[in-house]
C-alpha cells in the first residue's frame, strides 16, 4: 500500500483510540474474571478477530473505500485494540512461573479462538 501523512495520521488516531478501547474491555473484563488467568488479553484478542474478519470483508471486498479506511480502521484501531504482545508476556510469566497448564491453555485457546472468531467474522460478513 502507497501510504501517504493522512494514512500516518489515520493510523495513529485509530491506534490510541484503540488502545484505549484494549485498556478499558480488558482491565473490566479482568475485574469480572477476578481470576489469575488472563481473561482480559483473550477477551480483546477474540473480540479484535471477529471485527477483524468482518471489516477486512466490508472494507475489501464489499466496498470500494479508499486504503484510508484500512489504514484508520484495521491498522490503527484494531491493532492498537489487539494484544499479541500483552498475550506473549502475559504467557512467558505463566511459564516462569512454572504454570505451564494455564500457559499451554492460554496459548491453544487464544490462538484456537481468534482464528475461529476471524473466520465467523469473514463468513457473517459475506452473508449479510
Amino acid at each position: 500500500m502507497n501510504f501517504t501523512i493522512m494514512h500516518l495520521a489515520l493510523v495513529a488516531a485509530g491506534g490510541a483510540f484503540g488502545s484505549v478501547a484494549r485498556f478499558l474491555v480488558s482491565a473490566t473484563v479482568q475485574r469480572w474474571a477476578a481470576v489469575d488467568f488472563p481473561y482480559g488479553t483473550l477477551s480483546v484478542n477474540v473480540i479484535g478477530s471477529l471485527l477483524m474478519g468482518i471489516l477486512y470483508v466490508l472494507l475489501l471486498e464489499r466496498t470500494s473505500l479508499g486504503t484510508e479506511w484500512r489504514a484508520l480502521l484495521l491498522i490503527g484501531v484494531l491493532g492498537g485494540f489487539t494484544t499479541f504482545s500483552s498475550f506473549s508476556i502475559e504467557t512467558m510469566v505463566l511459564i516462569e512461573q512454572a504454570q505451564l497448564l494455564k500457559a499451554m491453555l492460554n496459548i491453544v485457546t487464544s490462538v484456537t479462538l481468534c482464528l475461529v472468531v476471524t473466520w465467523l467474522g469473514i463468513l457473517l460478513a459475506r452473508w449479510l
